[in-house]
């Protein structure tokens, strides 16, 4: 009966007809698990409750029958609420939008030029559309929503540019810049950024002794060191965003 009220919540929520004062309790704790598991670090009371639109008392009420039922939610009052990893949660109930949102967002992927990603991408869909009580496959495959992409070619250094940013490993470039000059270099990769019909890598350059963008299609060769770089990447993140004057929030 839960997972009968909750695809009802879904399914009315999305159509603007059902607020949140108008849930049930078991609805209520099935819409903060889905909160809590939107964020990887610890949340408090006040920005939940802002977020599912009760008060910051029904949070800590509503928390503690969570926990009291078994679900691992770590945290207390004042400091932040976290759901561990890997707990189970209710067959997984999408919204017309979030619905669109992953078919776009999928296809979008598979125009990049990375075979892997798109790989991937089509099987994550697969993997959601027969992961949620109702088949989801025929309503993916007719989504109205298409990417048009010009000329997007295949670039085999990607798939390896995101293994090494992965493992925080060295990677050696054959890299050829806009003036036709060839140069080999060693840098430490920690992002890379998907514009349009192209992709840039940010690292940090050996050679160059700071950080360097590298436009991905002039990479003629990429190969992974083993060693890891000695910095770790969120540091390396951290200083690239200041150096650049990038919120946090790009």
């Amino acid at each position: 009966m839960a997972i009968i009220s909750l695809a009802i919540f879904v399914r009315y929520r999305a159509a603007g007809f059902l607020h949140i004062s108008q849930m049930n309790k078991t609805e209520r704790l099935f819409a903060l698990l889905d909160a809590l598991r939107g964020h990887r670090r610890p949340v408090t009371a006040t920005l939940l409750a802002e977020q599912l639109a009760v008060s910051v008392r029904t949070i800590y009420r509503d928390v503690q029958d969570l926990i009291a039922m078994g679900a691992p939610v770590e945290g207390e009052a004042g400091v932040g609420y976290v759901l561990r990893a890997g707990f189970f949660l209710p067959p997984l109930m999408f919204a017309e939008d979030e619905i669109e949102a992953l078919v776009l967002g999928a296809r979008w992927v598979q125009k990049q030029g990375d075979d892997a990603l798109a790989q991937a991408a089509a099987a994550a869909l697969a993997k959601i559309a027969t992961a949620t009580p109702e088949d989801l496959r025929h309503t993916m495959a007719d989504a109205g929503l298409l990417i048009f992409s010009e000329g997007s070619r295949k670039e085999t250094a990607l798939a390896t540019i995101r293994k090494a940013i992965r493992c925080e490993c060295r990677l050696a470039l054959d890299y050829t810049d806009e003036h036709g000059i060839s140069t080999q270099r060693v840098v430490w990769p920690f992002a890379l950024a998907f514009l349009e019909n192209k992709r840039l890598l940010a690292a940090w350059c050996e050679l160059r002794g700071g950080f360097r963008h590298f436009r991905t299609d002039r990479i003629v060769a990429a190969t992974i060191d083993a060693a890891r770089y000695p910095r770790r990447r969120h540091e390396l993140v951290k200083a690239w965003r200041l150096e650049q004057n990038i919120p946090p929030d790009c």
